[in-house]
């Protein structure tokens, strides 16, 4: 098992990987050898991921999600076939822990209490009064 968070855990066997070539600059060595990694994971079909975290996970994947929920991670920012797999690694865990987050609760409008309102007026009147000595102007209320 995998741990991503406290309350969430991966197994090792709902992870397939495949090796390509990499595209990009490297020799004579980009076409012999197999460094880029695909990470598949199954989001539809993962038992240990709670549900809410399912469709979150889902809406943070977009275009990397299949049509039959599995979450295709390419990797091939590195040389090596093993770093590129931590590299995939890693970045599934991170969308997976960003998926737990729950969002925030929607903010509830308040009203502005009488008090509050009576500072604020208060003090447009003496900002304007300490603006208005400045001009010469002189308006004592």
């Amino acid at each position: 098992m995998i741990p991503v968070t406290r309350r969430i855990a991966i197994d090792e066997r709902e992870l397939s990987e495949t090796f390509v070539r990499a595209s990009g600059p490297g020799g004579q060595n980009v076409n012999k050898v197999s460094t880029a990694v695909e990470l598949r994971f199954d989001v539809a079909g993962s038992p240990n991921l709670p549900e809410e975290v399912r469709q979150r996970l889902a809406r943070l994947a977009g275009r990397r999600l299949t049509l039959d929920g599995v979450l295709v991670l390419r990797a091939d920012r590195f040389r090596t076939q093993e770093r590129n797999r931590e590299d995939a690694l890693e970045r599934l865990l991170g969308l997976i822990r960003e998926a737990a987050v729950p969002p925030p609760p929607p903010r509830k409008a308040t009203k502005p209490t009488r008090s509050s309102q009576i500072k604020r007026v208060d003090e447009k009147k003496r900002r304007g009064n300490v603006k208005g000595l400045r001009r010469g102007r002189i308006d004592h209320d």
